[in-house]
């Protein structure tokens, strides 16, 4: 039986409402148990709202030794201030993520899903990295990795993730380019299990450049490396983004790379704001969740959909099941 962990994110916002009316639709699933990390008082406080219809047991995170089918794993008693971003919420969303990555480290849990943090709570607490991609990269020790965004009508990659716009022209580097490309490939062969991946790449600039009148960068670095030998033949571009999708070109390709975080996420939300999951590709754990944030406008109200977060379950089930296939 495979067991999935699951953390409640932020605990100011949607994340525990998203998280508990999921597993009352997974709790029937006879292959999967399921682990939700969580500050006891938030899943109690939440459960008054949102009846749970499955058995289940809180445990401290130190003893996993009851086979239940689902697990509440207390990480402390955490005050809540629905609606904003706190010290306590960051250093709450902080420990559930660094304990899901515990249990997968040590073969307790196969998989991960992530439910929407703040990155500003996690400021406050004095945690330095900007989101789960970098947490999970840096504790996987690897920087080998690309956010990748998936979904049934268009998959995306990142070449770079969060950076401010003005810094990334210097980013674009013939390196990067072919270590994102690589990792890319990779998922889609492995975990997507796509024997002959077709990948398409976006210019930088506006036109892609336009042949070289708006911006060097396709020209000199981008292009160059879509034609070698090792590429040319999966990947394809510099495409102007705004006639790309105008002309819906992504449903040609099994994924579209871009190289800026707006780029991306504009028109992937665009296509799929409550079905979206975002992905960590290249790390050798599967950690996937859902592509939109902590909601804090509406915490609280109960009118949280938990569509994404049930996606985001389903891509890592099968991405697991995938790997496995490899092997």
């Amino acid at each position: 039986m495979r067991k999935y962990v699951f953390t409640c994110g932020d605990i100011n916002g949607i994340g525990p409402e998203i998280v508990i009316k999921a597993l009352n639709k997974l709790y029937l699933k006879k292959q999967s148990s399921f682990i939700f990390i969580c500050p006891a008082n938030v899943f109690r406080s939440i459960i008054k709202k949102n009846p749970v219809n499955f058995e289940y047991e809180i445990t401290d995170k130190t003893d996993l030794s009851e086979k239940k089918k689902i697990q509440i794993i207390d990480i402390g008693n955490v005050s809540q201030k629905l609606g904003t971003p706190t010290i306590e919420s960051g250093k709450a969303a902080y420990n559930a993520i660094k304990l899901s990555f515990e249990l997968v480290s040590k073969k307790i849990a196969d998989g991960i899903i992530t439910a929407p943090i703040s990155k500003t709570a996690l400021k406050y607490a004095g945690i330095n990295f900007p989101g789960h991609t970098e947490l999970y990269a840096h504790w996987c020790k690897t920087n080998l990795y690309a956010m990748t965004f998936l979904s049934p009508k268009m998959n995306a990659a990142l070449i770079t993730i969060h950076e401010p716009l003005k810094n990334v022209p210097s980013m674009i580097t013939g390196k990067l380019l072919r270590e994102k490309f690589n990792i890319v490939y990779n998922f889609l062969k492995i975990d997507m299990r796509i024997s002959e991946p077709k990948i398409a790449v976006l210019g930088l600039n506006p036109h892609a450049g336009e042949n070289g009148f708006i911006g060097k960068e396709e020209e000199k670095i981008i292009k160059p490396i879509i034609n070698e030998k090792n590429y040319s033949k999966y990947f394809d571009g510099t495409f102007s983004p705004d006639a790309f999708f105008a002309n819906k070109l992504f449903l040609n390709y099994d994924l579209v790379i871009g190289n800026y975080h707006d780029q991306i996420l504009i028109p992937f939300k665009l296509l799929n704001f409550w079905k979206g999951v975002n992905y960590t590709a290249g790390l050798p754990l599967v950690r996937t969740s859902p592509d939109h944030g902590t909601a804090f406008n509406i915490a609280g109200e109960n009118i949280a959909s938990d569509s994404s977060l049930l996606e985001a379950y389903n891509y890592a089930e099968k991405i697991i099941k995938n790997r496995l296939l490899r092997n």
